[in-house]
């Protein structure tokens, strides 16, 4: 870490900058504080390595780190009820990785998803809070092992509406009432791009949050009316309805479509005006609940089209102390981040973040090996088109590493902890990205043979966990114990409303049926099943 020496010598010269913000050394000034000014300038005599790949070095098909965490069991509730697994601490907000991976999904990788619960309601024997960052293919098969159901999946949040990150919505929609989410799903997003289509009529495109969830919903009325045999919402639901106030929301929670308020399949979109990024305090505000004490704010990042926005958690725990995470999702380098990270209070003293999560690409010419199945890069004309078109990706959408160092060193405090994350994660690649990290932030530490809570970054892998506790000084790393057999967990069940089919087979044409018994009695099956 830099000495106090360093930061003082950092501050100061964000103060002269600030003071010639008129002049070319001027920056922006974002959210009530100043970035883009003040920072290091890449170096003169800065080389740029064609490459960093530890070839035939370092093992690509295992992440020896994640192996060596220690287990948690997440909590959950066994068929009785009662309470089983790890619960959270009261001052302890919980980061669970369901998913961490750039498309395509890999086996040892679902697309992205970020857990996140806070506090513990002892009397109800849950968290006080819990929302759902970015929902890619594959991942509800590791929250249903995880032990989190569709109930505890209700406040999802997606940072764009590209298909790693909000495909399994689908399912979590479709399969929610069904199981035990007897109500609403809400869904946050940023408002249309505003984009216009280059080719003639050059139509302005309403692609964003609300008309996805209106379109949604309406593809999805097949399956909805089909399950509709079921009850699909709780007697007394429309009573704990969450109010614009409640949540502290930018806009009125109103379904999409002519569902119930309160059934399971009204679908709630809260679009968000991704310009806004906290420079009129409170402009940026997704989600304010004073009840739990959490309060979500975003900001617009830069992702292959406009409209991409990550998202900072501030959370008061009831000791006071307040903890904070942010998900960018996918970005090229920018400074919204960078001044979210620095996390300056009202006085313009920078606090730092508990906990900051940023995507991470691979290298260009690693991506194009890694795609084509080479043990490392060559020297051929085929493989540098593959590099150049990787290089096009990177370029409008992603972080590579090294640019990820040069980021991380414009923050200062630097975070307690940095997640690098959407990145296809094993010894080599991990390898590689530390390499370039460390030429823009030689000083940061992470142990590759074992694990270290007192390390200052962690690459994300499926089903990692980590522990920030306020009372406690360090944030604890783990891996969640799980079953991959088990079946989708149900929370508590209450009274239920009458479905909207009473009779089950209303929906369907009989004529062809076999019968389990026939008119005259004869018995063709069993109807138990068995």
């Amino acid at each position: 870490m830099k000495s106090q020496e360093q930061e003082n010598e950092h501050e100061f010269t964000r103060r002269e900058v600030m003071k010639y913000a008129g002049m070319a050394l001027g920056g922006l000034a974002f959210g009530g504080t100043f970035i883009g000014g003040g920072v290091g300038q890449a170096k003169a005599d800065l080389v740029c390595d064609s490459s960093f790949y530890p070839q035939d070095t370092y093992n690509p098909e295992r992440y020896t780190y994640f192996e060596k965490l220690n287990d948690i069991i997440p909590w959950g509730l066994d068929s009785q009820y009662n309470l089983i697994g790890e619960p959270l601490l009261e001052d302890e907000m919980r980061i669970t990785f369901l998913g961490s991976v750039v498309p395509s999904a890999r086996r040892a990788q679902q697309e992205m998803s970020v857990f996140v619960e806070v506090g513990w309601d002892a009397t109800n024997q849950c968290p006080l809070d819990q929302f759902v960052f970015d929902c890619g293919s594959g991942v509800c098969a590791n929250y249903g092992s995880a032990g989190i159901s569709y109930g505890r999946m209700d406040k999802i949040f997606l940072a764009h509406l590209h298909a790693d990150h909000m495909s399994d919505l689908a399912h979590i929609y479709c399969f929610g009432p069904s199981s035990d989410r007897k109500s609403p799903l809400y869904v946050w997003g940023p408002g249309p791009s505003g984009v216009r289509s280059p080719r003639p009529p050059r139509r302005l495109y309403n692609d964003g949050t609300k008309a996805f969830c209106e379109h949604l919903r309406e593809a999805m009325r097949w399956h909805s009316e089909s399950f509709s045999f079921e009850s699909t919402s709780w007697e007394d639901s429309a009573q704990n309805l969450p109010t614009q106030k409640s949540w502290g929301l930018p806009v009125p929670p109103k379904p999409v479509a002519d569902d119930p308020a309160d059934d399971g399949y009204a679908l709630v979109p809260i679009e968000l005006d991704w310009t806004k990024y906290g420079a009129k305090k409170d402009d940026n505000v997704a989600y304010h609940n004073k009840a739990t004490g959490v309060k979500i704010t975003h900001f617009p990042v830069i992702h292959t089209r406009r409209g991409a926005i990550g998202y900072k958690l501030e959370w008061q725990t009831p000791n006071g102390k307040v903890l904070t995470m942010i998900y960018t999702s996918d970005t090229r380098p920018e400074w919204h981040c960078v001044d979210q990270a620095i996390n300056a209070d009202k006085h313009g003293k920078p606090r730092g973040v508990d906990v900051f999560i940023h995507e991470m690409g691979l290298p260009p010419e690693v991506w194009a090996m890694k795609n084509a199945g080479l043990p490392g890069p060559v020297d051929n004309a085929t493989f540098q088109a593959t590099v150049d078109d990787m290089s096009t990706i990177i370029n409008c959408s992603h972080t590579p590493p090294g640019a990820f160092g040069y980021l991380l060193g414009q923050i200062s405090p630097r975070p307690r902890l940095t997640v690098a994350t959407h990145f296809p994660v094993a010894d080599d690649t991990v390898h590689c990205a530390l390499e370039s990290i460390k030429k823009y932030v030689p000083d940061i530490t992470w142990t590759e043979d074992y694990y270290n809570d007192n390390d200052d970054i962690a690459w994300s892998f499926d089903l990692m966990v980590l522990r920030v506790i306020a009372s406690q000084d360090k944030i604890i790393r783990c891996k969640a114990q799980v079953n991959d057999f088990s079946f989708s967990p149900v929370s508590k069940y209450y009274a239920m409303k009458d479905p909207k089919y009473m009779d089950s087979r209303s929906q369907i044409d009989t004529s062809s049926e076999i019968p389990a018994t026939e008119d005259d009695g004869t018995q063709n099956y069993c109807e138990s099943g068995y």
